[in-house]
């Protein structure tokens, strides 16, 4: 176990913490490998319905820690082919929080650059503070850019406008994130918790089977033909259908009573 990371479970609802306030949560080994971790259990655990990564303090993340970088302790083999094979293992956290089969949203507040971008892209939803400032921040450095985040930007944003960003590492505060879609919502930051924990809720007590099917529809709309995606709605409404969830939500729905959703 690391401080580098705290995880907290509200009910269904399980809360990722990056813990590193005084180097604006920069990503350490320790923090990946406990993302990853975590985000397995979550994966497989049916009493989490609903996932929220954040970050403590004024910022949700800055990235890779670039002292680590510049002192050359960012990786313990130098051989390229194992940098490489390492930074692949810890980029896993992007594919887990993107894929695993129940909601996942970014509570973003101050910078989030760089790998911390990717990682909260990589989330289904951004539910972002006024006090937020996103950048791509890889040539700041020299770096290419990992954890995802160019097939995230590219779907979010189009190519052109997320080559913008890459190439340029410009700024983009809130309101002008929310305009291009990087982010769903941009609230108060004094209300983001109160927000973020109220959607989060309300999709951990909805139709998490449903939810689970809806996702994997939509990661398949980001690449699959449209015949694909038919034959995957199509099995996938079917086998909705068939829980106690949706033959409950139906007769609630009847009976003009609101649904239980018991995940079932």
């Amino acid at each position: 176990m690391t401080d580098h990371l705290l995880v907290e479970k509200r009910g269904g609802i399980a809360i990722m913490t990056m813990n590193r306030p005084d180097r604006l949560n920069a990503l350490s080994g320790e923090m990946l490998d406990a993302l990853v971790a975590n985000a397995h259990e979550f994966w497989h655990d049916s009493t989490v319905r609903c996932v929220v990564i954040t970050g403590a303090g004024r910022g949700f993340c800055a990235g890779g820690d670039v002292k680590s970088m510049a002192e050359g302790r960012e990786f313990e083999d130098n051989s390229v082919q194992a940098k490489a094979n390492a930074l692949r293992g810890k980029m896993e956290i992007s594919r887990l929080l993107h894929e695993m089969p129940k909601p996942t949203i970014a509570m973003v507040r101050g910078p989030i650059a760089g790998a911390g971008m990717s990682i909260g892209l990589s989330c289904d939803m951004r539910i972002a503070s006024d006090t937020l400032t996103f950048t791509t921040a890889f040539a700041n450095v020299g770096y290419a850019g990992d954890f995802g985040g160019s097939y995230f930007l590219s779907h979010l944003v189009g190519t052109a406008k997320a080559r913008e960003l890459y190439y340029t590492a410009a700024k983009v505060k809130s309101e002008e994130a929310l305009r291009l879609g990087i982010v769903n919502r941009v609230v108060p930051d004094d209300r983001l918790e109160e927000e973020t924990m109220a959607l989060a809720e309300q999709l951990a007590t909805g139709p998490s089977v449903a939810l689970g099917y809806m996702k994997r529809n939509m990661n398949a709309a980001e690449n699959e033909s449209l015949a694909r995606c038919l034959d995957m709605e199509a099995m996938h409404h079917t086998l909705a259908g068939e829980t106690e969830d949706h033959k409950n939500a139906t007769k609630a729905f009847v009976a003009k009573e609101k649904p239980v959703f018991n995940g079932r």
